[in-house]
């Protein structure tokens, strides 16, 4: 027995057709919109990939925008199918293509649902990615005369700015590093000395953070040096007043924004995954509709239209057999050359 079996007279399927064919320009439209935000994305990576590990990957933007085109091919032909099925005479020239054209469809949802998938698993890995990365980032903040590395401390001062966050997981990790270049250094200076020789790596430590991890909106001018001497400013404790640099940290920070990205995309790329099965069924009415006329020769006739042929478990059975077939068909063949280089 057919699932889900529905009767149609000409109106009906006209109007059917015509629903479809509009859905599909919808679909385009959707596939155009997954593509822009795939390539959005991967343009968002590429904008702080010097903060990031070596090893990021560009697969989930580039799937995306390679799904986003395959959804505009395949929608734009499905509905110049349905255009072409207001003409009989049109129509016939697609008979033998809808079938695969239909197994093409669920190839592509089945695609669409795994894309949504990976969007939303991939928080994971950048968060490993940026937190390598990250810590690599504020070690080259001082090389501003290193080949390679000279945007590095504009880069992290506009990440800082634009993410208002501070160091990789909070401000104190600028207090682990070396953040001034020697080239700003006067080695002749008591303090300067001091500093480097109470290091054991000889590095120039000091208990700061770059203006970049000020907060504008405080009251107070910005305290970026000394920030946990509380004799050096006037009424100030570094412990419980609030301070007047960011507390995020920029790794929190970035992966709360590719996150929160990713999740938008996959629930896109899951809407569009739900239009795309509607379309999808949508045509194989159209398609099951024009197949089963009473009488071809009259398009007034009424006709069925059905999702499936038989029902989901039949199908699956008669699938499973298919194979099942085929198998034992490739496994007779094979003995078959095994008996005929034997006999030879």
């Amino acid at each position: 027995m057919a699932l889900m079996k529905v009767k149609f007279d000409l109106k009906k399927r006209v109007k059917l057709a015509q629903f479809v064919w509009l859905m599909y320009w919808f679909s385009v439209m959707a596939g155009v919109l997954v593509f822009s935000m795939g390539l959005f994305f991967k343009i968002e990576l590429r904008k702080r990939s010097e903060m990031m590990d070596n090893n990021e990957s560009h697969f989930v933007p580039n799937l995306l925008i390679g799904v986003g085109l395959l959804a505009c091919g395949i929608n734009a032909m499905g509905g110049k199918i349905c255009y072409d099925s207001l003409d009989p005479s049109k129509f016939s020239r697609w008979k033998p293509m809808l079938k695969p054209f239909l197994v093409s469809c669920v190839a592509f949802n089945c695609l669409l649902v795994l894309t949504a998938l990976l969007c939303f698993l991939m928080r994971i890995p950048l968060q490993f990615t940026l937190a390598e990365g990250l810590k690599n980032a504020l070690k080259f903040y001082k090389d501003t005369d290193t080949p390679g590395r000279c945007y590095m401390k504009r880069t992290l001062d506009q990440m800082q700015m634009e993410f208002r966050c501070c160091g990789n997981n909070n401000f104190r990790d600028w207090f682990e590093i070396q953040w001034v270049s020697n080239r700003y250094l006067d080695f002749s200076a008591k303090e300067v000395k001091d500093r480097i020789g109470s290091n054991v790596d000889g590095k120039y430590l000091m208990d700061a953070v770059p203006f970049s991890c000020c907060n504008p909106s405080s009251p107070r001018p910005c305290i970026q040096y000394q920030v946990t001497n509380n004799t050096a400013h006037y009424s100030y404790d570094h412990h419980t007043e609030d301070l007047n640099i960011w507390k995020r940290g920029c790794h929190d920070a970035l992966i709360s924004y590719y996150g929160g990205m990713m999740n938008s995309i996959g629930a896109l790329v899951l809407l569009v995954t739900i239009l795309e099965v509607i379309v999808m069924i949508g045509l194989q009415y159209v398609n099951t509709s024009l197949s089963n006329l009473a009488n071809p020769e009259d398009p007034e006739c009424e006709s069925e239209g059905w999702i499936l042929e038989k029902t989901v478990k039949e199908t699956f059975t008669d699938i499973m057999d298919k194979m099942k077939a085929m198998s034992k068909g490739n496994a007779v063949d094979e003995a078959g050359v095994d008996n005929v280089a034997t006999g030879s």
